[in-house]
Order: structure tokens, then sequence, then C-alpha cells
């Protein structure tokens, strides 16, 4: 038996791509422009170098 149930999701998202049929690749460019960069590796290397221990219990006043 073959079941041809599709879930609400399923189907809003089938009926969003309709109407939207960009959507997919205005997807892809807003990752692009927000995760999908490149990494400066001296200015990490300066963030590393730059870092501060932090202390086990940090809300521990000095006495």
């Amino acid at each position: 038996m073959i079941n041809n149930y599709e879930s609400e999701i399923t189907n809003f998202l089938k009926d969003l791509k309709e109407q939207r049929p960009t959507l997919e690749a205005e997807q892809r460019e807003g990752r692009g422009r927000l995760w999908d960069k490149t990494l400066n590796s001296e200015l990490e290397d300066g963030f590393r170098d730059g870092r501060v221990q932090q202390r086990p219990y940090v809300y521990q006043t000095e006495s």
C-alpha cells in the first residue's frame, strides 16, 4: 500500500515555491552575503593573540 499523504508544511512549501520561483536563488544569495566569506588569516591570528584568559568562575569577586 502506497501512502500519498503530504503534510501541511510540505504543501505550503510547494505552493510557496510555485508562487516565488526565484526563492531558492534568493536564499543562496542571502547566505552568500552573510556566511560564505573568506577569512583574513592575519586578522584571525591577531584576535587569537589578543584573547584574555577567563577565570574559572567569572562572577567570583577578588578577595
